[in-house]
């Protein structure tokens, strides 16, 4: 009996010691803003939030939204943002509940209210008109908004974008969501980011450690892990097929043949739904490509974006 007593208190104690050491606090937001926001970055009030917004390029020149995927920031596009803002307004923002944006007040994550929200900062910011470019769930929240509002949306630009069901993620069902994410809100090890990164690298190599930090640091500003399962909880998927129909804007499709997170197989659906659609394939690259190649990435985007109708 003592022995067993005695075993239990060393388990627990071995438990509670990992679970200290382990522990990853939330950072500051101040000590974040003061790391990673430039002086084109602005917050704006937008939809009940506090918008991260960076705005560079003429003010003057054709608008170029950048919508990031999941778990990621706004330097996701700096690659790209860096040579189109020669020639483009490039205007990219932290999604609710992501980066420096904070939590959505409202706790909906739902991809209703991202569109909702992309629709207020446009009008907030006095457009018209924008060119949509948007990276895996920033894909799905830039066709989703082009379905609806065709007449704001002059091109569309999807890379690897998502949308269709997959393992864990049904039609009309909720989500399985794996217990061990309930830990997210209190540990956070560079070690799991990298492991979490790295299928959506064909090049393990530009996973650098710079990057996996920046990705860390953003996961840990305030409440942003919270936010990050409350979204995955509502993910409700739907047949994409009907929205994907109504699209109007010349599409171009950008996908790395190496993709680890949504396969590059899926491009065939969105070439069969997209009215006026064309694909470019990465070789060697995988989901976020901005990342990996920016300059041969981003060629087919400038020959898409400069011609005359799509």
């Amino acid at each position: 009996m003592k022995i067993a007593l005695t075993v239990t208190v060393v388990v627990l104690a071995l438990i509670v010691i990992a679970g200290i050491w382990l522990y990853t606090p939330d950072k500051s937001l101040a000590a974040l803003e003061a790391q990673y926001a430039t002086a084109d970055d602005h917050f704006i009030p937008v939809a009940g939030l506090r918008l991260r917004v960076r705005d560079t390029g003429p003010k003057d020149a054709p608008a170029l939204i950048l919508l990031h995927g999941f778990g990621s920031s706004l330097e996701t596009w700096e690659g790209w943002a860096k040579i189109l803002s020669a020639s483009y307004r490039v205007i990219r923002f932290d999604l609710p509940g992501f980066g420096l944006s904070g939590p959505d007040p409202t706790g909906d994550y739902t991809d209703a209210r991202t569109v909702a929200v992309l629709g207020a900062l446009i009008d907030a910011l006095g457009l018209q008109r924008a060119n949509l470019v948007g990276n895996s769930l920033g894909g799905k929240i830039a066709w989703l908004f082009a379905a609806e509002h065709p007449v704001r949306v002059d091109k569309l630009v999807l890379v690897s974008p998502d949308g269709f069901a997959s393992p864990g993620f049904e039609y009309g069902k909720p989500p399985e969501v794996p217990a061990v994410m309930g830990v997210l809100p209190y540990t956070l090890p560079a070690a799991m980011v990298r492991m979490s990164l790295r299928p959506a690298y064909a090049d393990e190599a530009a996973l650098t450690p710079d990057l996996v930090a920046r990705y860390r640091d953003m996961m840990l500003a305030p409440g942003i892990r919270q936010a990050i399962l409350a979204r995955t909880r509502q993910v409700l998927l739907r047949p994409p097929e009907p929205v994907l129909s109504r699209i109007q804007a010349p599409t171009l499709l950008l996908w790395g043949e190496e993709d680890g997170m949504i396969p590059f197989a899926n491009s065939a659906d969105y070439m069969k739904w997209i009215p006026n659609c064309r694909i470019t394939a990465l070789p060697k690259l995988g989901h976020v490509p901005m990342e990996e190649a920016p300059e041969r990435s981003l060629a087919p985007v400038q020959a898409f974006l400069a011609s005359p109708g799509g």
